[in-house]
């Protein structure tokens, strides 16, 4: 799968991030310049917009229909299907493609999207919606209330090995009395139904099935504002506008999004005027410096997802929860927030983010303590080894971590901690693979470890985690299995009340931070910068990247 393995940066314990950048991100500027060869919507005879002169506002200007908008994401879109939306830069083209019934929207509010109106039965065991008439795909079909129920029965079918499957969980059947109510049968109550099932993108099901997911994900057919017109995986995804979408044509003709790995390239794309918003954040201290630049708009906003090392915890050396424990402890997380996200985060003690309702603040919590962690190791049996590499029963304690490629902002956390961890006699080693690679390894346990950011809930109000920590969800990164989570993650879904439901996910929690089944560390706040050249953003939004799904109302004012 084309992982590059390297070796570690002896020199990085005491650099600051810049210093990481400088010696990881050789060869940027030649990337940059690769990246951002692409046809931007020209202002001028030469194609290249002009810059705002430094420090000078943009004078507001009205938008206009037309144009294209560029965005730029951090790795490539390996596939187009609702089931394949995780990654923040698959969300944003995966549901301007597709509309699901309904979603939470940046106001952490529901917000009918097909559906026109729908109600639940008293004992959460029934839903009804009824689905707004006239609505296209982008083939000219109507959407009916059969695309619906094809869309649920494929993704819920465990024939079909959907990765969205558990999102689906305690749905009995689903009845299409007419062309337009769709009436979902639970064999149990799922508490999370409205964000997990409800929101899901409806496929075109003739379509669908006579191509089948394969071919799917890379020609999906949606009722979204905008359809696809061209798909490079790696280099770049191109949308446009869709004349008969239900809301009405798209101000913006269309959407383009490259594939920019390295974040200071994104940062001049941006500065340059040569892109409008980068959907995935930039160097944190670049994106504080666009907040102060009058040329653009930093959304911020309360981190949903954990930065964290998912483990292989069926890894023979990474099966002892006091060997995870340990890990825990060697790592100063503090100092990772301080010295390589400019303080812009903050510690997590707990898969489910402070800012949510169910967070548990008085959990265990893993302190800075090296000879904590020596001690844990000891206990389980890990003898230091003359290389300073420790041993048990013949294996050492070693593992490789692997890194999405080009991935430069978060690579440096990856080799301070390599430090931290060799420090208590832990071997990380370091490689890089594009992310499709590293998600389906992790997810079927051939690969052993690797960094990212996900969500260990649902969203910011709903605290559900049968994906990631259910011993069969389908981003179960961590291959963790645990009767007693297993339980408690369907029984909290059996629980409509908020009050009643906290004891679930408090002993979710509990057995989370004990079990260590990643070595989780921070939740970052979201910066996403936007040029002013777009008009009608949303104001003041309070959940990350789903104000993407605005962009059907958004236009261009002249740079």
């Amino acid at each position: 799968m084309g992982i590059k393995r390297s070796q570690p940066n002896p020199k990085a314990r005491g650099m600051s991030r810049r210093q990481f950048l400088r010696y990881t991100a050789l060869g940027g500027s030649a990337a940059f310049l690769a990246a951002c060869a692409v046809p931007a919507e020209p202002s001028t005879e030469t194609g290249a917009p002009a810059a705002p002169a430094e420090g000078a506002a943009p004078a507001p200007t009205e938008g206009q229909d037309g144009g294209t908008m560029i965005w730029l994401g951090h790795q490539e879109i390996a596939s187009l299907s609702p089931d394949d939306a995780g990654p923040d830069v698959h969300f944003v083209i995966v549901y301007n493609i597709h509309n699901p019934l309904l979603y939470y929207n940046e106001y952490n509010e529901v917000e009918l999207v097909l559906a026109e109106s729908y109600e639940v039965a008293d004992d959460g065991l029934t839903y009804t919606f009824k689905l707004r008439e006239g609505v296209k795909f982008h083939d000219g079909k109507e959407l009916t209330s059969a695309d619906v129920k094809y869309t649920y029965d494929y993704y819920r079918n465990p024939d079909n090995a959907a990765v969205s499957a558990g999102d689906f969980f305690g749905i009995d059947s689903i009845e299409t009395p007419d062309d337009y109510t769709v009436v979902v049968k639970m064999a149990q109550v799922n508490a999370a139904s409205l964000a997990t099932w409800a929101s899901f993108g409806i496929v075109q099901s003739e379509y669908h099935a006579e191509v089948g997911e394969e071919t799917y994900r890379t020609a999906p057919i949606g009722t979204g504002a905008y359809k696809l017109k061209e798909w490079r995986a790696a280099e770049y995804t191109e949308i446009e506008a869709f004349d008969d979408h239900f809301r009405g044509r798209p101000k913006i003709d269309t959407i383009r999004l490259e594939v920019v790995p390295e974040p200071s390239v994104r940062m001049v794309a941006l500065q340059s005027g040569e892109a409008h918003s980068s959907v995935w954040p930039l160097l944190v201290e670049d994106s504080l410096t666009l907040e102060q630049d009058p040329n653009f708009i930093l959304f911020r906003t309360l981190g949903n997802s954990i930065k964290h090392f998912p483990l292989n915890n069926q890894l023979p050396q990474l099966s002892d929860k006091r060997v995870r424990q340990a890990m825990m402890h060697a790592l100063d997380r503090q100092r990772i927030i301080d010295d390589l996200w400019a303080g812009t985060a903050q510690v997590a003690h707990s898969n489910i983010p402070p800012s949510s309702f169910y967070h548990k603040p008085d959990l265990k919590q893993y302190d800075y303590n090296v000879e904590k962690a020596n001690a844990l190791l000891d206990e389980a049996g890990w003898v230091m080894g003359a290389d300073g590499i420790r041993e048990k029963d013949g294996m050492k304690l070693s593992f490789t971590c692997t890194t999405i490629s080009g991935d430069s902002a978060r690579r440096p956390i990856a080799e301070l901690a390599q430090q931290m961890l060799k420090e208590v006699g832990i071997d990380m080693q370091l490689a890089e693979a594009p992310v499709a690679s590293i998600l389906e390894g992790m997810r079927n346990g051939t690969l052993d470890a690797s960094l990212f950011n996900w969500t260990y809930n649902t969203n910011a109000v709903e605290p559900d985690p049968f994906s990631t920590l259910h011993s069969t969800g389908g981003n179960n990164f961590n291959n963790f299995r645990n009767e007693e989570m297993d339980q408690l993650i369907e029984a909290g879904l059996n629980v409509v009340d908020p009050e009643e439901r906290r004891v679930y996910y408090d002993r979710i929690q509990e057995i989370f931070v004990e079990e260590v089944p990643c070595l989780y560390l921070q939740f970052d706040e979201w910066l996403i910068p936007f040029s002013r050249r777009i008009q009608g953003l949303p104001e003041n939004p309070k959940a990350s990247t789903v104000y993407y799904l605005r962009a059907h109302e958004w236009s261009l004012s002249e740079a």
